[in-house]
């Protein structure tokens, strides 16, 4: 009989804690914002939102105007053939350099493991942008938040 309850205050005590975690997840998600795109760094926050928020009417908004920008269309597509895929995967923006009409924004791209013991792993990359009639636009972002083939001249047989 003893051992019964004690069997049943610890069920009761997982069962708390699940609750209680659950409660945590639901109530204390991130609440991820447009900031102003007035700043490299808030363009690259923003656009990066919108491709997660999959927003491509306004993804594609902060896209440089420049020779073979792709159009609205090849832009979706790229999405959902999988050549842009931004997944798992964690974007952290750092310093930003601004000389003139151009812009490069330090970024870290992280990448999380599949098993569950290894941790998620960062690599150093940038953006780049473009000063155009007075608003910053993206020239280019690292693979997973863009198509290389954007901005690329059309292969011509």
């Amino acid at each position: 009989m003893k051992q019964d309850r004690f069997l049943t205050g610890i069920l009761i005590g997982i069962g708390a804690l699940i609750l209680l975690a659950l409660g945590l997840f639901f109530t204390r998600q991130e609440q991820r914002d447009y900031v102003a795109d007035t700043t490299p760094d808030g363009v690259v926050h923003n656009y990066v939102l919108a491709v997660l928020n999959k927003d491509f009417q306004k993804a594609y908004g902060y896209l440089a105007d420049l020779e073979h920008k792709p159009t609205y269309e090849e832009f979706r597509r790229s999405f959902f053939n999988g050549m842009v895929n931004p997944g798992d995967v964690g974007l952290e923006i750092g310093s930003v350099e601004i000389h003139d009409t151009e812009a490069i924004v330090s970024l870290t791209v992280y990448y999380s493991q599949t098993d569950p013991f290894s941790s998620r792993y960062g690599n150093a990359d940038r953006a780049l942008l473009v000063k155009q009639n007075g608003a910053w636009k993206l020239n280019s972002m690292p693979y997973n938040f863009w198509d290389f083939n954007w901005y690329q001249e059309p292969y011509k047989p």
